[in-house]
């Protein structure tokens, strides 16, 4: 039976990602669907302005949208899938996980919370276990857990793949795509034919929550990992596909060749979402490329390439889908294995 499900921020562009992917997921039902106020009481096709590249579920379309108010979804969803603005989730997250909800989110507010688990599952999913935890100190019968920024999905499973070796130092300089910042994020006239070296907070999200996604959980308390995380982000006009060098020196030596193999052979999970293999490795040097590559793994896997060693280490490219692996799907995937591990 499946799995009734909720989403919160529903007209945005992560909240028809998400759509899109729940609508024919075999585990999961929609069974509401909240965004503003002003969009409340209309149809679901009414209140969203539909841009995602599939048409938009029948079921889903005539639904009738609520507000974002826990009193306002029915209690037999168990499920919630939040895609709010920060400054929003920050404010009505909680509310939901007090009246005994266990929601699944995309948002920024909360990922580095001593308490609150950052997940991605094929990296740390025993940091799941930190959600007894937030239980016992704050008292709820739901429970909240994250899936990291979109940039940052991106270039953590290849270090997890590495870890083996000891990671030391990491550099990271991303070329994020225009979808990262939302319909309105970024203007045409700031993006054509310019690359913007700045995206307001990134660069902090990337050293600070790769080092807690890659730290210790010992069943009380989290440790974050020790490496030294240095990050440079640019915003490119692509419309999908964050792509991202990098460059890593390691405790022991580390040659490209073992480089490529731990990352060809780091695990994938028994979880619907997650590709097989994880980590696509390329052998061409100009791949992975946003437009060619974005899409592998039904747009949930990682792609790497351009292996070699350099005086500042191991350098690469890798590449994720942004709004699939590093947002929508990214929360579909800690649902699944929410579900997998007895939570819902």
């Amino acid at each position: 039976m499946a799995v009734r499900v909720g989403v919160l921020g529903a007209t945005g562009a992560v909240g028809q990602r998400l759509i899109q992917l729940l609508d024919p997921h075999p585990d999961f039902e929609i069974a509401a669907l909240t965004a503003s106020d002003s969009s409340a009481g209309k149809t679901y096709r009414q209140a969203a302005k539909w841009r995602v590249d599939s048409p938009i579920p029948d079921d889903v379309a005539d639904m009738t949208v609520v507000a974002t108010d826990p009193d306002e979804v029915p209690n037999d969803v168990d499920l919630i899938f939040s895609s709010l603005p920060s400054s929003v989730g920050a404010e009505v997250e909680p509310p939901f996980c007090e009246a005994g909800y266990v929601v699944s989110s995309n948002s920024s507010n909360g990922r580095m919370d001593d308490d609150i688990p950052l997940v991605i599952p094929e990296v740390n999913a025993e940091h799941l276990d930190l959600l007894e935890v937030q239980r016992d100190e704050r008292g709820w019968d739901g429970a909240l857990v994250k899936n990291p920024n979109c940039s940052t999905i991106t270039f953590v499973p290849t270090l997890a793949a590495l870890a083996e070796y000891g990671l030391e130092k990491v550099h990271v300089s991303t070329l994020q795509a225009v979808s990262g910042a939302g319909y309105d994020g970024v203007t045409s006239m700031e993006i054509i034919d310019n690359a913007i070296p700045y995206i307001g907070s990134e660069e902090d999200k990337l050293e600070t929550e790769s080092r807690k996604l890659l730290g210790e959980f010992d069943g009380a308390e989290l440790s974050h990992n020790g490496m030294a995380v240095s990050a440079s982000c640019n915003r490119i006009p692509t419309i999908d596909g964050h792509l991202e060098n990098v460059w890593v020196e390691t405790e022991e030596d580390l040659t490209a060749d073992e480089a490529a193999e731990a990352m060809r052979e780091f695990p994938s999970l028994d979880l619907r979402s997650s590709p097989d293999p994880l980590i696509h490795v390329f052998e061409e040097p100009d791949r992975p490329q946003p437009r060619m590559d974005r899409t592998l793994g039904d747009g949930m896997a990682i792609a790497a390439g351009g292996l070699q060693e350099s005086p500042f280490g191991l350098q690469y490219n890798c590449l994720a889908h942004n709004t699939i692996r590093g947002a929508a799907g990214a929360s579909v995937l800690n649902g699944e294995l929410l579900l997998e591990n007895g939570y819902i």
